[in-house]
């Protein structure tokens, strides 16, 4: 991508990169922190609160349901109203709905301000990969992509040591520290929303900062590496696809183990080391580096060679390893061994899924096909936490738990397997 007619496609690359990857990512950010900051809370809340593991489960996994229940409509409004008033609209609705979870006092408050939170929320991810794909082309795709999701296990830098900090406010203007918590990381999503509507650039054809060349070549590159498939449009057509069934599949399953694994994470680390709610924290924030350095490792390793599959199937064994050394049970340092495999191993799953999603369909299927991979995924997240605490309740441990994890992972790896086979019969 250097000089093509006079354009250097490299610095236009690196010109839209700069406006639009850091805001985009500061909102990943966020709806990341919001979806998962119950975790940090769940020890006093559900002391406060008289909630059992099974209902903090339901609660947990709810967002979930409602999140893929709107997926493909939301998308389909993207592309009518375009990104910046969606994304925008999607993130003041939800910061409103996230702040307010801190006037939660019964089961049933909770279940339904979880599901108007995955309500809200619902479309912002595969929006955005839509977004990103109007914009990088395959070549450049993986590290753009990259570059954006980091902003997920970076986000736990920032929460280890913020819910840690904020929990410790208990008390103080009469609030709960976990009341505190939902308050000061749900508002920051209204202001970045609107900063969205303001500064988030809708298509290449309508910015001024690119040339009418730099515009023409970016439209080209888009063009020419389009893939060739079916055309289909609409939504039960585009789960007809094998490459959307699998690929699917494969979020549904890998989802539902990574969602249950961090909506119990704090709990989890605490039985394993032993460390103070802050120690936890800390190590949260320390794994949050960790895979980050593994997610852009991913993203530049596959757009250097070319190939994502290796990456989705290589990752996904690892963590399905991480699961079974936390099985095991054996202690402190077998502990930690299992969460820096997992921290450092399981952005390359969900990266490789969205690189090869774009990468494999067809430009005018990416709406539904980003919404109905990303449904299936968030599908799985709704399950997987519900069962979790079903069994810890009934065990009063997490063994039988991380047995579930790794069968589901298992049956992930099997279905990547599958795809492999596809791509290769497909040639």
């Amino acid at each position: 991508m250097g000089q093509v007619d006079g354009v250097d496609g490299v610095a236009v690359l690196r010109r839209a990169s700069w406006r639009i990857i850091p805001l985009l990512g500061l909102a990943y950010m966020i709806a990341f922190m919001d979806r998962s900051n119950i975790s940090f809370a769940a020890k006093t809340m559900n002391a406060d609160l008289g909630f059992s593991a099974t209902v903090y489960g339901i609660g947990g996994g709810v967002f979930f349901a409602s999140y893929a229940l709107f997926e493909i409509p939301s998308n389909l409004l993207l592309e009518r109203v375009g990104a910046r008033r969606w994304i925008a609209r999607i993130m003041i609705s939800w910061g409103l709905i996230a702040a307010a979870m801190m006037f939660v006092q019964t089961a049933w408050q909770f279940y339904a301000l979880r599901f108007l939170l995955g309500m809200a929320e619902a479309g912002f991810f595969p929006g955005v990969i839509l977004y990103l794909s109007l914009w990088f082309p395959r070549a450049a795709r993986g590290r753009a992509i990259s570059r954006f999701y980091i902003s997920g296990p970076l986000t736990r830098v920032v929460m280890g040591v913020l819910s840690a900090w904020l929990l410790a406010l208990n008390g103080a203007g009469g609030l709960k520290g976990w009341q505190w918590l939902f308050l000061v990381e749900g508002l920051p999503a209204v202001l970045v929303g609107l900063l969205v509507l303001y500064a988030l650039p809708e298509t290449p054809q309508s910015v001024t900062w690119l040339t009418p060349a730099e515009k023409d070549w970016l439209a080209g590159q888009l063009a020419a590496d389009a893939p060739v498939s079916a055309r289909h449009g609409n939504p039960l057509a585009a789960l007809r696809l094998p490459v959307v069934l699998l690929l699917g599949m494969v979020g549904l399953l890998t989802t539902c183990a990574y969602y249950t694994f961090t909506l119990s994470e704090p709990q989890i680390l605490a039985q394993v080391t032993g460390w103070s709610m802050a120690s936890i924290g800390a190590l949260v924030s320390v794994s949050g580096l960790v895979g980050a350095a593994g997610m852009l490792f991913t993203g530049w390793l596959s757009d250097r060679s070319g190939a994502r599959l290796p990456f989705l199937l290589v990752s996904t064994a690892l963590v399905m390893i991480a699961y079974a050394l936390f099985a095991l049970n054996g202690g402190l340092a077998l502990g930690l061994v299992a969460y820096v495999l997992f921290v450092a191993s399981w952005g390359s799953v969900t990266l490789s899924v969205w690189m090869l999603c774009t990468d494999l369909v067809q430009p005018r299927n990416m709406a539904v096909a980003t919404a109905m991979v990303n449904t299936m995924s968030q599908t799985g997240a709704f399950f997987g936490p519900i069962g979790w605490g079903i069994a810890r309740d009934a065990t009063g441990g997490y063994h039988a738990g991380f047995v579930g994890l790794f069968v589901v992972q298992l049956l992930a790896l099997g279905f990547v397997v599958g795809l492999m086979r596809y791509r290769h019969g497909q040639r």
